[in-house]
């Protein structure tokens, strides 16, 4: 592919403190931004209407892009993006060690930021999200409360390519095992990691597809007579699983810990089958990466982060708070619904 610079200015990266020469955008021209996401999830329809509230109102166009395989499908949409001469990117990084030559393509030739999932070996100019591993310690101790007596617990998550989702796993082994804060430390699944009272007999990965993801649930039951608690970390997880136990004539005897704010997972938590859930800000993801994206384009820099990490952290919901937070959520939808 060709691309042509042209009215440069200089952004720093923000992750090894080397240049790079991005286009200026005119100033009698709109921006053009896109926001790409890591999959295909309500969590997703939540960020896009954040994305889109922020593109009205800083006046840029938004392209958004849900890729449906992961990986693969992101490495043709970024390739169409710099194609099309787009003036900035906020992506998920499905694969970020995979996909560095990519990556490092995109930073080359437009404004690269990251949301939800990072890839700190890039040269992004920032990430926006939540700190993954601080989340995953809080998910732990909602299993905790949910399980006081301990027993065995199995992990469910959609892949661990993601920088995301090998943290968030970490924090709820680490916190499970009541082991200190090492955000360096990572347990490869395959083997039971024991300690104190809690078991994590294993940790099983779907790849996004749902199909997999409830039948992962199944077999679990079946595997593991004496499970104790089942945590689904990934936005569709927790549902999946909430049928799995259900279907199995298991519910209240296996609990359910969540991770994401997936509607039926709330309504879980309201009927008492699902003990609560770590809900990350999805609209402020896409919100705040448009945000970003908008005023870079335009040369300002005061708009990054210190340290190249805007942090919205991560939120307990239980049953005394779902409703509010229920509330919450069709406030933010609506206000990013198509005008």
């Amino acid at each position: 592919m060709q691309f042509t610079l042209v009215a440069l200015t200089v952004l720093a990266s923000a992750a090894e403190g080397s240049e790079t020469l991005i286009e200026a955008v005119p100033q009698d021209r709109k921006p053009r931004v896109a926001f790409v996401s890591n999959g295909i999830a309500a969590f997703w329809t939540i960020a896009s209407a954040g994305a889109k509230a922020a593109g009205r109102e800083f006046n840029v166009e938004v392209d958004i892009r849900l890729p449906a395989q992961g990986a693969a499908d992101q490495q043709r949409i970024v390739e169409d993006l710099l194609a099309r001469g787009i003036d900035g990117l906020a992506i998920a990084p499905a694969d970020p060690d995979n996909q560095a030559s990519l990556l490092a393509e995109a930073a080359r030739h437009t404004t690269l930021i990251t949301h939800d999932s990072d890839a700190p070996k890039s040269t992004r100019l920032c990430y926006v999200g939540m700190d993954n591993y601080a989340g995953g310690r809080m998910c732990g101790k909602l299993v905790k409360e949910a399980l006081p007596a301990g027993g065995e617990v199995i992990i469910f998550i959609g892949r661990l390519e993601q920088d995301n989702a090998r943290a968030r796993r970490q924090g709820v082994i680490d916190e499970l095992l009541d082991r200190p804060d090492d955000r360096t430390r990572y347990d490869a699944p395959g083997k039971p990691l024991s300690g104190g009272k809690y078991t994590i007999v294993d940790t099983r990965t779907d790849q996004f597809d749902y199909a997999r993801a409830k039948q992962n649930a199944q077999d679990a039951i079946a595997a593991y007579p004496n499970l104790s608690c089942m945590v689904g970390l990934f936005e569709y997880n927790p549902p999946l699983m909430l049928d799995a136990v259900r279907e199995a004539g298991k519910l209240g005897r296996i609990k359910l810990v969540a991770f994401d704010e997936n509607d039926a997972t709330l309504q879980g938590i309201l009927d008492g089958h699902i003990a609560g859930t770590i809900v990350q800000n999805p609209y402020r993801y896409g919100y705040d990466s448009v945000r970003i994206l908008a005023a870079l384009t335009r040369g300002d820099r005061s708009v990054l982060p210190p340290g190249g990490f805007l942090d919205i952290p991560a939120r307990r919901i239980v049953r005394d708070n779902v409703e509010a937070f229920r509330a919450e959520l069709k406030k933010n939808l609506t206000a990013g619904a198509d005008k």
